[in-house]
């Protein structure tokens, strides 16, 4: 059995400056945090700016994880937090930094692999890839000058992370030892209600269905889902196609 990672992964999903990466890295060395994982970076990778800048941490973007699509960086995380400055129109648990890290350490301590999420310099996230998340971090900023540079969110993040790992003692919770599923397993789950919610045609009117399609990705990255779980939703839908087709 592979032991998870002692530290919560850093996603930057779609960054579009290579000194942001580099930044970005430096801040995470700052805090003992040494796990990137980079989302389809715009200006491609490896990026020189990228190790220019990381002055230091150069280590940590050599052995960051290049991942083509957030899926795929997130297949193996039992618990993901999207970091976003504005209010979005999604159901999620919404945390401050310091109660996200509190939280990521006790869920760290219970086994389970933990990832935060960054979006591009321009926009930030989008409701997508919220919808992947199981929870937000919201940082409480100036609302006339809501945008933080992405390295200084990540340092934020960061400073909170060595706080809970340097002053608090790690309990263990109530579900240690729980089996979770995986963000891979939610994913594969995610897209087989999808397809057959598709085929029933529950996705209507058609100008509704991409709105329809994330709020359901919302809900099950918000369902705190074991792996047994799962396997009884997949069958339960299967179950359900199959006495639809002998009816």
């Amino acid at each position: 059995m592979i032991t998870p990672p002692a530290i919560p992964a850093i996603v930057l999903v779609r960054p579009q400056m290579g000194e942001n990466i580099g930044a970005a890295a430096r801040a995470m060395w700052n805090f003992g945090l040494d796990h990137m994982r980079i989302v389809a970076p715009r200006d491609g990778w490896p990026n020189p700016a990228a190790v220019a800048m990381a002055s230091g941490a150069g280590r940590l973007l050599d052995e960051a994880r290049l991942c083509p699509d957030l899926p795929a960086a997130l297949e193996d995380c039992d618990y993901v937090y999207a970091t976003t400055a504005r209010d979005r129109d999604l159901t999620k648990p919404v945390f401050a930094p310091e109660a996200a890290m509190a939280d990521a350490t006790a869920r760290i301590t219970s086994g389970q692999r933990v990832a935060v999420l960054f979006g591009p310099e321009r926009a930030g996230l989008e409701n997508e890839d919220i919808a992947r998340a199981n929870a937000i971090i919201s940082v409480p900023v100036n609302p006339d000058f809501p945008s933080l540079n992405l390295a200084q969110c990540v340092l934020l993040m960061g400073y909170e992370w060595q706080r809970q790992t340097s002053e608090v003692t790690l309990q263990s919770t109530d579900m240690a030892g729980t089996d979770w599923a995986s963000g891979g397993e939610i994913e594969h789950l995610a897209k087989h209600y999808e397809e057959r919610m598709e085929e029933a045609g529950f996705f209507f009117p058609d100008h509704k269905a991409a709105s329809m399609k994330v709020n359901l990705r919302n809900m099950w990255s918000r369902l705190p889902l074991t792996r047994a779980d799962v396997q009884m939703l997949h069958g339960m839908m299967r179950q359900m196609v199959r006495w639809k087709e002998r009816d």
